[in-house]
């Protein structure tokens, strides 16, 4: 059972790290996509409620190489193609630079054993979430070993989305990548994608909604197409350490 699921899982999610990488601004490193919601309901209404609040710390985050295993090289040669090697170079710098700050922001997060959970992009919901991060962490991954680091100081590493949909995300991302095609097939690919992402940001929300118990704080380290703060619950206060607002 388990090797099926993990082959799944992991194809899945490189090539979600594939589109999001190829639909990003080059270099425009944290602007989130257009119509995403930047203040959510939680925290415009959290004066509402009463006890102890639920806090989400939301990290926007690029995707980097290392997440998208084997298709690393195939995206890099789209880029260079697209961009040059000059604009390549000025991507990549970008990159590294936000990680550099989302690490040491994260290093300072009070984590209180047992207390904080850990919510992913690409992390399906399974029962093999630790070896995941683990092998993907020994793949060079700076975000996958910043799961790590923050699980070795006592935070609950959580599965945060439907294996089932990112299935589907795999299946789209190849029939995008694997050929070419008229207008009107990109059209529909992305109205799909578009689609699929928004079922995926549903399933995320709902997630952490019936996981985050009171008193909790989460992490969520997400990237810069979704959308998942809209669909968190009003009592969820969302904090931005890294100024994105």
């Amino acid at each position: 059972m388990f090797e099926p699921l993990w082959h799944k899982a992991s194809c899945a999610f490189e090539s979600i790290r594939a589109i999001s990488e190829i639909s990003q601004p080059p270099w425009d490193g944290l602007r989130p996509r257009p119509g995403a919601s930047l203040t959510p309901r939680g925290e415009m209404k959290r004066s509402q409620f009463g006890g102890s609040e639920r806090k989400l710390v939301y990290f926007p985050i690029i995707h980097t190489a290392a997440d998208m295993g084997t298709l690393g090289a195939t995206v890099r040669g789209i880029k260079l193609s697209t961009l040059g090697r000059q604009g390549l170079t000025r991507h990549a710098a970008v990159v590294e630079k936000m990680w550099e700050e989302i690490e040491r922001v994260a290093a300072n997060l009070p984590v209180a054993p047992g207390t904080v959970r850990v919510y992913q992009d690409g992390l399906p919901v399974c029962a093999h979430e630790q070896k995941i991060v683990s092998e993907l962490a020994g793949a060079g991954s700076q975000n996958h070993r910043l799961l790590l680091k923050l699980q070795a100081r006592g935070a609950i590493l959580m599965g945060t989305e439907s294996p089932e949909l990112l299935v589907e995300e795999y299946q789209l991302a190849a029939a995008s990548l694997g050929s070419g095609g008229t207008a009107r097939k990109e059209l529909r690919q992305n109205s799909l994608r578009d689609t699929l992402l928004e079922k995926r940001d549903r399933y995320i929300g709902g997630r952490i909604n019936g996981t985050l118990g009171a008193g909790e704080t989460g992490v969520l380290f997400m990237g810069l197409l979704h959308d998942v703060l809209r669909f968190l619950d009003l009592d969820i206060r969302v904090v931005y350490p890294l100024g994105l607002r």
